[in-house]
């Protein structure tokens, strides 16, 4: 190939392997001191925080361990542990918040220094081959065809140009610069691997406040451990986009957390902001993750050829018959030429032919005959070839493990988004233009991303609630009601008791009518006060009475006070507003509620508020 050139293409399958390669072991930052590597940190310690066993337990023991806490607090009536109302808890939520802002913000700095320092410029001579280059390969000086990349067929290190020399045990060398990986990415993105694991203290607040730890949040923290680990464990390119793109927004999240645990109000806006950006980290990060696989581009190759020099002799050619004028000039090369005679007589042909003079030449007429190759030659020259943008296994299963992490989230919101614009882009839509319809669309995907996922985490801490209440069914069960079941459980008291009196009493057809009027009315307009309450003074009316209230009523009424409840206007726009301004994001999640308000919910600040 003539020059630099770019492609896109299926990638090889021998890229695609699980488990992946072991090789290479993750590099070391340099032992150098800079921002981009502030202090060494020992190889042995470096591979061993990225064993995989540390995200698969910690993950592992986290989702259980919220799933359940998420169950025992919704029975529980959500309320706040002891915990949450002391000063010295109040003091470490502000310090938490403060600190994984501050950290969060150094994080992104270095993070863009590193790129700075990565990236060619705008008007580098080898265009987007030359920002490909830097994108797709991490370790070795920086230039175009001068990285240093790992051979899967040899178990080597190798660069593409013979002048670039490798470091200690045939290692990339710690002291080339120019590319991402030493320029900071081995460093802070170690560190923020590990901040991932002390992230979910995150979810230990707002568990402690009694509140439900979101779907959303749960499985971020969870797939973050593991994306995280796969980058770093095995130095896969797009890691970066992580680091750089999480630590941002977690800075400006954290400062929001900080903010409102101080107690000052934070603009709806600002929390609606932070939401689309964290939305928006899941199209962006699945996409260009996964670009990674299929480009190749071209670079310059030392290419080795051989010159071979043929060579004839210069010998001057001699007559068998030595002229007697030549003799004087020959003077100094009279033993060869008597050699020479000697052997033609004694019938020696061929030792004659390779008799030498005193300069090591062949003369005499056998000296026109001879040619002999006395040079071959090794030169190199650059030659365009195509080169992969990932080269291991290892850096291949990164990137799919980051692409199955977020997909499905990307295909729920998108889903929703679609559904919403061509909504509101129809016919009958009455909306003005364009850019109404699609921050509506926005507005709406949100909403319905969030209903969607809490949907599934609900039916999953049922599953588990389920279980723990089989496993402790001889317990005292009134500790763990729910207001509903209390009003179930008080109607068939007051059945059983109203039985005992009116054995003898026959139920009408009427009484049963009337009970049922009563149900339907409650159910319609019974929000001034609370549906189990009114439950139970029914029940009590009845069984003051002396009448038996139906089995198959007492279950209808269960059921409508289940659905009244779930269908109440005013907890669904609660609810609604809550799930807007905390949605969460690919990488955290706002949670349902503000994880720092104390048990307050956004809704009933604001009604608090003038």
């Amino acid at each position: 190939m003539s020059g630099p050139s770019f492609h896109i293409k299926m990638p090889s399958h021998s890229l695609f392997k699980f488990p992946p390669d072991s090789a290479p072991p993750a590099l070391p930052p340099p032992n150098e001191f800079s921002f981009g590597n502030p202090f060494p940190i020992p190889a042995k310690l470096y591979n061993q925080a990225l064993s995989e066993k540390w995200p698969i337990t910690i993950a592992s023991i986290y989702v259980f361990t919220v799933v359940s806490i998420n169950a025992y607090n919704r029975k529980q009536g959500n309320k706040p542990w002891a915990i949450s109302k002391t000063w010295w808890f109040k003091a470490f939520v502000v310090l938490h918040s403060s600190f994984l802002a501050v950290y969060s913000g150094v994080t992104f700095a270095a993070m863009v220094r590193a790129l700075s320092r990565s990236f060619p410029a705008i008007d580098n001579q080898y265009g987007i081959v030359g920002f490909t280059d830097a994108l797709c390969k991490i370790h070795g000086p920086r230039g175009l065809g001068d990285a240093v990349t790992y051979n899967s067929s040899n178990d080597l290190w190798e660069s593409k140009n013979r002048l670039i020399q490798l470091g200690s045990n045939n290692l990339p060398d710690s002291t080339d610069v120019g590319r991402i990986w030493n320029e900071g990415l081995a460093f802070w993105g170690w560190f923020f691997y590990l901040s991932k694991f002390y992230e979910v203290l995150d979810t230990a607040i707002i568990l402690a406040k009694g509140k439900r730890s979101s779907t959303l949040q749960t499985y971020h923290h969870a797939g973050a451990m593991f994306c995280m680990w796969a980058g770093i464990r095995y130095m896969s390119p797009p890691i970066w986009m992580f680091v750089l793109v999480n630590s941002g927004i977690h800075t400006m999240m954290y400062t929001y957390y900080t903010v409102s645990a101080l107690r000052y109000r934070v603009p709806q806006f600002i929390k609606r902001t932070l939401t689309t950006l964290q939305i928006a980290q899941f199209v962006v990060g699945v996409g260009f993750a996964a670009i990674h696989l299929f480009v190749s581009y071209t670079v310059p190759v030392s290419t080795p050829y051989t010159i071979f020099n043929t060579v004839r002799s210069a010998a001057s050619a001699l007559s068998s018959t030595i002229d007697s004028s030549l003799l004087p000039a020959a003077t100094t090369n009279v033993g060869a030429i008597i050699k020479k005679l000697a052997y033609r007589a004694a019938g020696q042909e061929g030792l004659a032919e390779n008799v030498r003079n005193s300069q090591g030449e062949i003369f005499g007429n056998e000296a026109g005959k001879v040619e002999e190759t006395v040079n071959r030659e090794i030169r190199y020259r650059n030659e365009y070839k195509e080169i992969p943008c990932i080269d291991t296994t290892g850096q291949s299963f990164a990137i799919w493990l980051n692409v199955v992490y977020l997909l499905p989230l990307t295909a729920l919101f998108i889903r929703f988004f679609v559904r919403s614009y061509f909504k509101r882009t129809s016919v009958s839509a009455k909306h003005p233009t364009h850019h109404h319809a699609i921050a509506k669309a926005g507005h709406d995907a949100v909403h319905g991303f969030n209903r969607e996922l809490e949907s599934l985490g609900e039916n999953l801490e049922n599953g588990v609630a389920n279980l723990a209440s089989k496993a402790t069914k001889n317990a005292k069960k009134s500790d763990f009601e729910t207001p509903v079941k209390n009003a179930a459980r008080t109607v068939k008291n007051a059945t059983n008791s109203a039985a005992q009196k009116v054995k003898e009493t026959q139920n009408t057809p009427s009484m049963v009518d009337e009970f049922d009027e009563k149900l339907r009315k409650t159910v319609k307009d019974g929000y001034d006060s609370p549906p189990a309450k009114r439950a139970q003074d029914m029940a009590a009316q009845y069984a003051k009475d002396g009448k038996k209230i139906p089995e198959s009523l007492a279950s209808k009424l269960q059921q409508a006070l289940k659905e009244q409840k779930e269908d109440d206007p005013k907890v669904k726009a609660e609810e609604e507003e809550d799930s807007l301004l905390g949605a969460g994001d690919e990488e955290e999640g706002l949670s349902t509620t503000d994880p720092r308000d104390e048990g307050v919910s956004y809704a009933e600040k604001v009604k608090e508020e003038p």
